[in-house]
């Protein structure tokens, strides 16, 4: 047969017929996996010993046995279980008034999304994973490098501090030696003198007894009074020796002097993914709208006492926010101004301040039991016990780490400092002059981290908003807007969005301002009464509490 010699036909040529082996059989049975010719295939079809399903052969494969029928053959294909099923399925309950199609149609479909995925898996998902994977080789590369050069600069500058204090040491050491020898010059020369006098005065004495013992009168009359020469005593010399006095070393300032390194900023960005050219891509900037609107008015009061005051108000989410009032508790509350859940303090005394963690956890400070708290679930944990210090206000950071604002015992000092849990890792109190930079008054001191990384802190005593960076440097003082307003500034509590813009509640002059990442006035809100609390949701939704009103506005000022 000159087919079987044609290699380019040799795969073909062995397709035949299972019964009579007639040559390229055009048919298959799915279910016997038969090749069959037209003739065998009609007879085939007529064994009733099972279901035979008899296709063309490029359709083989397409036939699958029902999973709940063993028997039957699944011919066609549920739309909603997004399965293929028999004649009895349909017949059944279970796929009543669902979408059924033809085995073909529904493959065809399948094969569609399939395709699909797959061109997208190729196309895109996975070329954002090799993007991922080397910008992590790269990244890594860079860590390895970067490490070198900060280890060489830090020996560098050590080398240099070595220096500088090696040449302090020599210097001091020179200065000892030269005191020495000019003090010791001193006794030398008055040690020569005493030296000389002495043996004049023993010479006198043995003149003396001399003149005494002898029988020569000559002796007595030739005698020179030298006594009140010898009384003539030399200044007794006082010498102070030098002492050296070291000054105490303070941590902080050495860090500060030798230098610091900036914090190390690890930002998840999104690898956006679409097949669709059309998709929107546009950026996320959110301007200010002109006339901000109220979206909902939540009334927060307890009705426990006469005498509510609303403290603050922290988002947990777009739907839930906490808040704290002049009492022991904390509670949540939904935007129908449903109470959903409320929480005593631990020590019985009311809690200074709230936050809600990056994990969703709700944080609290206790001035008077000098502890900061988080809530976990209805478990209370102290995670921090100060001694000397009172914690004031607190957030939370992009790191996970807890921002606590703190009064020394005396009033005499305020300082921000960064937890790791209950570990410190920055105490932020002075400027590059040692000035301090913040009121030591007591008075509520807010504070929140901008997107920037950059550390707000709200001090109503000082009339001021001061802003330093993520290493504790400042950056610059906000005191009030460029037109003058009714009465002078009086900041509260401090929140940032997601463009980095920083707001602030004025409680005496009803309203807050917004502020640029630079401190540059942009405008005001003003439809607030005495607010103190503010916080913004992930859509960027303002949460104004009044505290006289006890109650909570949700402001859209941006779009």
């Amino acid at each position: 047969n000159c087919l079987t010699m044609d290699p380019k036909r040799s795969a073909q040529d062995v397709l035949r017929c299972h019964f009579c082996e007639t040559l390229v059989p055009p048919l298959y049975c799915d279910t016997c996996s038969i090749h069959l010719c037209t003739t065998c295939g009609g007879e085939h079809l007529l064994d009733e010993s099972t279901e035979h399903r008899v296709v063309p052969f490029k359709k083989r494969g397409y036939t699958s046995k029902c999973q709940k029928h063993s028997l039957k053959l699944c011919e066609l294909y549920c739309a909603q279980c997004d399965i293929p099923i028999c004649a009895q399925c349909v017949s059944s309950k279970e796929h009543h008034l669902h979408d059924v199609l033809d085995i073909l149609s529904g493959i065809e479909s399948k094969r569609n999304v399939v395709q699909n995925d797959l061109l997208e898996l190729e196309k895109c998902i996975y070329p954002k994973y090799e993007e991922i994977a080397s910008d992590i080789h790269l990244h890594k590369v860079n860590l390895n490098d970067n490490s070198q050069k900060l280890k060489t600069a830090i020996d560098k500058q050590g080398e240099d501090l070595h220096r500088e204090i090696n040449s302090i040491v020599t210097k001091l050491k020179s200065d000892v030696d030269e005191m020495d020898s000019t003090l010791l010059a001193d006794l030398n020369r008055q040690e020569d003198e005493i030296t000389c006098t002495i043996s004049k005065i023993t010479q006198s004495i043995a003149d003396l007894k001399n003149s005494l013992n002898s029988k020569d009168v000559s002796l007595f009359f030739a005698y020179k009074f030298r006594n009140a020469e010898f009384k003539k005593m030399p200044p007794k010399l006082t010498v102070a020796l030098p002492k050296f006095t070291p000054h105490m070393l303070n941590k902080e300032e050495i860090y500060q002097q030798f230098g610091s390194l900036t914090a190390l900023l690890v930002k998840p960005e999104e690898y956006g993914c679409t097949m669709d050219p059309g998709a929107n891509t546009s950026s996320l900037n959110k301007t200010l709208v002109d006339v901000p609107q109220i979206i909902a008015e939540i009334n927060t009061d307890s009705q426990d006492f006469d005498d509510d005051f609303l403290c603050n108000v922290s988002c947990l989410d777009d739907q839930h926010f906490w808040i704290c009032q002049n009492d022991t508790m904390m509670r949540l509350y939904n935007l129908k101004g449903e109470l959903v859940k409320s929480l005593q303090t631990k020590s019985g005394y009311r809690p200074t301040d709230i936050a809600v963690t990056r994990s969703g956890d709700l944080v609290y400070t206790d001035y008077f039991d000098r502890t900061v708290n988080i809530v976990k679930g209805t478990h209370i944990q102290t995670v921090i016990e100060l001694q000397g210090w009172k914690p004031d206000c607190v957030s939370g950071s992009s790191t996970g780490d807890l921002l606590v604002v703190m009064d020394s015992d005396d009033g005499e000092q305020t300082k921000v400092v960064c937890y790791s849990g209950s570990s410190e890792k920055l105490s932020i109190q002075y400027n590059d002059i040692r000035q301090p930079l913040f009121s030591s008054r007591y008075n509520p001191k807010y504070i929140c981290e901008n997107r920037n990384l950059d550390i707000c802190v709200s001090d109503c005593y000082a009339s001021a908003v001061i802003v330093v960076n993520q290493a504790g440097t400042f950056r610059f003082t906000y005191t009030g807007p460029p037109s003058t307003t009714k009465e002078l500034f009086s900041p509260r509590s401090i929140t940032t969005d997601s463009q980095r813009r920083i707001l602030i509640a004025d409680l005496d002059n009803n309203c807050i301002h917004i502020l640029d990442q630079d401190g540059q006035f942009l405008r005001f809100i003003e439809s607030v009464i005495s607010p103190l609390g503010l916080c913004v949701d992930s859509k960027d939704n303002l949460y104004a509490a009044e505290g006289d009103k006890c109650r909570v506005k949700k402001i859209q000022y941006c779009k």
